[in-house]
Formats: structure tokens, sequence, C-alpha cells
């Protein structure tokens, strides 16, 4: 069985760029008929908190994204451990000593002499004795022992990858004070769970080299790995500098709709076009990670604004119902009145507006040149209630009285009646309307 892992940290809101790796692992696992799991990577007790844990499942709630299970590190610690003490007795966990500043020195010292910056694994060198010297004056970090090897996978959407593990430092497992690192943790998860294919950002490769090796050393199943290129900003910035207002609950808070937000993080960056689906279930059409690409892939939060006003004209009056009822719109004008409103709102919000104007009729905007020519169409209005027949008939006997047409005649009457220089077709607003203030 097919299962994938979306795995944020509760350690603040989710943003566009956690988004786009949700939904591709949600869609490989419902397009197979599979699981979706739901890790919280809440190993640092500092910064995870209840409440971002709550706001993550919110968000994903919101946009549909359901989870069969969800799975915290937090409670997994015993199992961590296990697998560390396995590694130690394998000889691939080892500890070391270096503190943040000696291993900057050293870093910049390689550098300087045109070498990569790779831990030399000079704690492997120590002898008994100036190990336990260290060990009295601080605590020790966990490194895992790589094999020295060309570390290969087929990645779903980079193609075949190699790295060779002398390039790359031992990634540290634990840390000085005893706390888990996402590298050990995250592979033991995926053990454990049985999790067959992991997305993630291109970001990830290295630390997907390395886990590569852990995996094996655990005896675990090496999962299929896809890297998806990262977002950036509609210039090409990068995206983490305006992060700030691209979290799901303020694009939630500004109106757009789910549907839309989902329609363009299952295509952004792949060959197919971007277009608004009906459905969640939709999305798995054509959904293939082959389609994507390797390039940086540009996010304008502007296009999600038109994406959205098309996906609340696509919605029908069953859709909608609950929203009018509520606003207090008569069932029997709701339909002839979400006809006229769902092409002329950009969020659901603005529905409200076009209410009140029904209601309780607009301010009339009048200018001073046609405050004559109004005044005498005031006197030509006919008697409530009007029909999609009054508009036509007000504006032929304002015609003929004023001698005005075109432009001139329709504009000042419609602004006049609505306040408002543009908005849907007159003769289907006019019988709606049950106040207008002239």
């Amino acid at each position: 069985m097919t299962k994938t892992r979306f795995a944020p940290s509760p350690t603040g809101h989710l943003h566009v760029g956690n988004l786009r790796t949700a939904v591709f692992n949600f869609l490989i696992a419902r397009k197979a008929g599979g699981q979706f799991i739901l890790r919280l990577d809440d190993t640092d007790p500092e910064r995870s908190t209840q409440a971002f844990a709550d706001a993550i499942k919110k968000d994903l709630e919101w946009l549909g994204l359901t989870w069969d299970r969800v799975e915290t590190q937090s409670s997994r610690m015993d199992r961590y451990r296990a697998a560390a003490d396995e590694l130690r007795q394998n000889g691939r966990l080892y500890d070391a000593y270096e503190t943040p500043v000696e291993l900057d020195l050293k870093r910049k010292k390689q550098l300087n002499m045109g070498k990569p910056p790779v831990y030399d694994r000079s704690a492997l060198t120590l002898s008994e004795h100036e190990r336990l010297a260290l060990k009295a004056d601080r605590d020790e970090h966990w490194r895992f022992k790589l094999d020295l090897e060309r570390i290969e996978w087929a990645d779903g959407i980079l193609g075949d990858l190699s790295i060779d593990a002398a390039s790359v430092s031992d990634p540290v497992l634990i840390r000085g004070d005893g706390q888990f690192l996402y590298t050990l943790a995250s592979v033991c998860d995926d053990i454990d769970f049985g999790i067959t294919d992991v997305v993630r950002g291109s970001d990830h490769v290295t630390n997907t080299a390395t886990q590569i090796q852990i995996i094996e050393a655990l005896a675990g199943t090496v999962p299929a790995f896809a890297h998806h290129s990262l977002l950036t900003g509609p210039k090409g910035e990068a995206l983490s500098k305006r992060l700030g207002t691209l979290a799901l609950r303020d694009l939630r808070e500004a109106g757009i709709e789910p549907i839309a937000l989902l329609s363009m993080m299952a295509r952004l960056g792949s060959s197919d076009p971007i277009e608004v689906r009906s459905s969640v279930d939709e999305l798995f059409d054509n959904f293939d990670l082959s389609a994507f690409g390797a390039a940086p892939t540009k996010f304008d939060v502007e296009d999600l604004k038109p994406l959205t006003a098309k996906a609340i004209s696509a919605l029908n009056i069953e859709d909608i119902s609950n929203t009018l009822t509520n606003l207090g719109v008569p069932a029997d004008i709701e339909s002839a009145f979400w006809n006229i409103v769902k092409d002329n709102i950009a969020t659901r919000s603005e529905i409200a507006k076009w209410w009140a104007l029904c209601r309780d009729g607009a301010t009339p905007l009048i200018a001073d040149e046609d405050a004559e020519f109004v005044d005498a169409a005031k006197g030509l209005l006919p008697d409530s209630p009007w029909s999609d027949q009054s508009w036509a008939a007000w504006t032929a006997a304002v015609k003929e009285a004023t001698g005005r047409k075109g432009r001139r005649l329709f504009m000042p009457l419609r602004k006049a009646l609505t306040g408002m220089e543009s908005g849907p077709d007159m003769s289907k607003l006019m019988p709606l309307l049950q106040k207008i203030n002239l």
C-alpha cells in the first residue's frame, strides 16, 4: 500500500511553501488509494506548541486535505533512543565534542585551503583519556558515520541522483543537550510507519543521501524519494522573506478559496496549465510528478485572486445557499440573486455588499452635471415591485423625455440606483431591489 506523510513542525503557521509538499504527498496517497499520515515533528520542546499543532490541522481541514492518522514525534522518544543504541552497537554512531565555535573555525580553515567544509572526523581519533577529559568539560553530540561511497537513487522529479558521501559531513543525530534531531527521528518514523513515498523540497537532497544510509543501517526499506523545486517570489526573490503574508491563515482571511489554492499548488511548476478544479477529487486527474521541473518555481499571491473569482463563479446555488440564507436573502430570490452576483465578486465576503444594496438601496452617486437629468428620471420611475422589463421601460421613457442616449443615458441611472459605475445587468438587478433611494 502506498503511504505518504506530511511532517510539519508545530513551531509556526503553515505557509504556501509547506503546502506544496502537503499537496504532493496527499495526491500521491489518495490517487493510489493509500494512506496519508500527518506527522507532527515536535521534538523541539521550547518552540513546539499545541496552539500551532491545532492551527496546522485547521489549515489542512480548511483545504480538505484529510489525513488517515496523526503521529507525534514527542511520543516516540523511546524508539529513537533504541535506534541510537543500535547504531552505537554497530559502530555507526560516535560521540564528538567540538563546540560550534570550534567547528566554525575548522570550516573557515578548510575553505581558506580550498577544501570542502566537511567534518574531519577528528572525534574518531581521540584517545580514551582525551575523550574522558572532554566529556568532563562539555556535553557530547552524536554523529552518524557515513560509509564513504556514492549514494544513488532515482528521484521522482530530479531523475537519477548520485552524491559522494565523502563530500558530506557525518550528520549530527543527537545534540549536546540530548535532543534528537530531524534526521534520526524522521528515519525511524518512515521505517515504522511503512512510508513508501517521500516528496519534499529540493533543499533536502543532501539530507536524503544521508538518510538512505541511516535507513539501511537500521535495516529499513528505503522509500521512493522525489524533490520538488522551491517556490520563489514573482521576481525570483527568496520566498522566505515574504512568508509573513503567505501563511495559509492569512490567505484564508483574505478570502482565497481553498480549491483555488489547491488547484494552483497541484500544477504550479509542471508542464500542465493551472485551471480551477471543482473539487479535491478532480486534482487527481493527470497529476504526475514527472511533469514537474527542477527549476525554481515563481509564485505570485496575486494569481490566486482571479482563480478565486473563477472558483466562486462556478459555484451553484446548492453550494452557496447556506451563506445566502445566513445573510437573510429570501429563499424565493436566492437563485436569481446568486446568478447576478457570482460574476461580480472577488471573494465570498463581497456577497454581503450586494445583498445590502438590494435590501437597503444605495446612496445615489450623482455628478453635478447629471443632477437635473436624474431628477427628471426620478419622476418617470415605474412603481415597485419591478420586473425584468422595468429597466428597459424606464430608460426608454427617460430617453424620450430627455433626449439622452447611450452611456450618457445609462451610466447616470446606474450610478443613481446602485452608487456604483459597474455591476450586473441592470435589467436583472432591478427586480431584486427592495428599495431605491432616489
